[in-house]
């Protein structure tokens, strides 16, 4: 079984990054509300934005969870109770724009016969040359997530789509996509430590099919990607970073940086967590 979930990771190479541990993506039942509604949301694990599990809310792995919404910023880290799922729960007093952050970091330990080809496959044969020369029986990886999800409510106004929240690994919009038509142009800036991040950005596009259409995207030097939506569905911007750790605590360090929204062509028509094949709820 270990051999064929090492192979499983290779082959998810044109995808970007892959890391021994799922990929979790913040997922709203319905990105599509009206003020007085529930915004429920959701962490999901999968590769690909296709839904594996359902993850609860892990109070220990949890450095930031925010909600925006308007001008009110509202921390949930205090209140949200441990092993919640889904994460949020919460009545839509005004109409705009709801914008929703989850950052988390966790260490796994892997096994030697694992990383070492693993690390090799991916290009970073320096650290593999580093580590072969220790005794250790597994390496550390210390994993950290920026996760954001966006969600319009009735007039889908105001601009929290591009606001900066200064985390170390950041994707932020530049154009609303809930006003978007087809065929219209979005950017996206990516920041890594407050810099332009240039690198390889995945663009995941899930139709009401539940066919996922993945695109490998290049941010440029001032971190800028560009796409065009063309195809109506549950968006996932997604970029990674790996280095070797300058810290004691892990070998290695990943950064993973993500954006959900919707994008559809008539704003009267929801696109729901239940027809996109997240789930059973709507």
């Amino acid at each position: 079984m270990k051999q064929l979930y090492v192979r499983s990771l290779v082959i998810f190479v044109f995808f970007g990054l892959v890391a021994f541990i799922p990929d979790h993506f913040l997922m709203p039942e319905n990105f599509y509300l009206h003020k007085g509604d529930k915004f429920n949301l959701h962490l999901l694990s999968g590769e690909n934005l296709v839904k594996d599990r359902e993850v609860p809310y892990t109070s220990k792995q949890t450095t930031k969870f925010m909600l925006y919404d308007g001008s009110k910023k509202i921390d949930l880290a205090g209140v949200t109770k441990n092993d919640a799922s889904p994460l949020l729960n919460y009545t839509l007093p005004n109409n705009g724009l709801i914008l929703a952050q989850l950052n988390t970091n966790e260490l796994n330990d892997i096994p030697r016969e694992d990383f070492l080809p693993y690390l090799t496959e991916q290009g970073y044969d320096e650290i593999a040359e580093k580590l072969k020369n220790s005794n250790a029986l597994n390496f550390t990886e210390k994993y950290n997530r920026y996760l954001k999800a966006l969600v319009t409510v009735d007039d889908g106004g105001g601009n929290i789509y591009e606001k900066v929240l200064n985390d170390d690994f950041e994707i932020v919009l530049k154009r609303n996509p809930y006003k978007l038509n087809y065929g219209d142009d979005m950017t996206a800036v990516v920041y890594f430590k407050g810099k332009p991040f240039a690198g390889q950005v995945m663009l995941y596009i899930k139709a009401a099919s539940g066919n996922v259409y993945p695109q490998k995207l290049l941010s440029d030097a001032a971190g800028k990607v560009y796409f065009t939506v063309s195809r109506e569905g549950v968006y996932l911007l997604r970029a990674t970073r790996f280095e070797e750790s300058k810290g004691k605590d892990a070998d290695y360090e990943s950064w993973v940086a993500s954006y959900t929204f919707a994008f559809t062509n008539h704003n009267d028509e929801p696109n729901t967590y239940k027809e996109f094949g997240f789930g059973d709820k709507h």
